[in-house]
């Protein structure tokens, strides 16, 4: 089957508007782009893991919308522009969009990351390129954590840098459960994962499952009544925002054992200093390494100052 897609360069004050009235007019589905991507004009947003930047808009915006190759492209870009008050419908060209192998095409874009000394984050449909070393097997989906972004990668760097066999971790803010399933390959006892969206514990658990790793995953009121209510771990990870970082300080402080060490990321290098205040008067944090802007708190339930960053 082929498709036909609209494409309208249009005013930022409008995209949002028409993106939604192109759908109620009949598109199958609309994106928003910059219209001056790769020039000089070229607009970057940014946000957080986990959090979308506020509009998805350029000053110059190209709205592509894709309709079915014989639906009347015309009259769908008019109710379009009559349903938000345009008095004359924006000019617009069509291109196609011929029938391609969606899934392979999209597979395609997924390779294996290596991060780290030894680790391999690897989808279902490729094989490992080194097979000695640490594998998980992810497959991208809706819960947060797959080891490309760099908060991610620092967690899975540190647990890989300060192994624990036999110890016990958890993983606060689990998403995926990629850090839980590191910390258990790499030897960890008892691990646990947290975390707020129940569509997250179901893909942890599955991936657990996947990789042959003994996990207990939790929302937090289940975790709450679990063997672990009153439980302090031997390591504490949370990669999540500075903002409810901060919040969480006397908590996530209070399931680290004596002795035991706390790492934090979903942080930003302008954060740091800001989020390690909010945890100074439990625990020393400093940075232990930066990546793309972004950085890996870590400090240890009982020193006398934060430990030296990654040499």
């Amino acid at each position: 089957m082929s498709w036909t897609e609209i494409v309208i360069e249009i005013a930022r004050d409008n995209a949002e508007a028409m993106s939604d009235a192109l759908m109620e007019a009949g598109a199958l589905s609309v994106s928003v782009e910059d219209a001056d991507e790769g020039t000089d004009a070229e607009q970057p947003l940014f946000g957080e893991p986990g959090m979308e930047p506020k509009e998805a808009a350029w000053e110059r915006s190209r709205v592509v919308a894709l309709t079915d190759v014989d639906a009347d492209q015309t009259a769908i870009v008019a109710i379009a522009s009559a349903a938000i008050g345009l008095a004359v419908a924006p000019a617009f060209t069509v291109r196609a969009v011929e029938e391609q192998d969606w899934v392979r095409l999209t597979q395609s874009q997924f390779a294996p990351i290596h991060i780290g000394k030894n680790i391999w984050v690897v989808p279902s449909w490729h094989e490992a390129p080194d097979p000695d070393g640490l594998i998980l097997e992810l497959d991208p989906g809706l819960a947060f954590g797959t080891g490309s972004h760099p908060t991610t990668r620092l967690c899975m760097e540190w647990l890989e840098a300060y192994p624990a066999p036999g110890k016990s971790v958890l993983d606060y803010g689990c998403g995926s459960g990629i850090l839980a399933m590191v910390a258990k390959k790499l030897g960890a006892q008892t691990v646990a994962g947290v975390d707020i969206d129940p569509q997250a514990i179901e893909s942890a658990r599955d991936n657990a499952e996947r990789n042959q790793c003994e996990i207990e995953y939790f929302l937090p009121d289940t975790f709450a009544t679990s063997v672990h209510a009153d439980g302090r771990f031997d390591i504490v990870v949370a990669n999540i925002l500075s903002s409810p970082l901060k919040l969480m300080a006397p908590m996530l402080s209070g399931r680290v054992a004596d002795g035991g060490a706390l790492i934090l990321s979903g942080v930003l290098a302008r954060q740091a200093e800001e989020v390690a205040a909010a945890y100074a008067p439990f625990i020393q944090l400093g940075v232990w390494a930066e990546q793309d802007g972004w950085v890996a708190l870590h400090g240890r339930l009982g020193a006398d100052a934060a430990p030296a960053p990654r040499a």
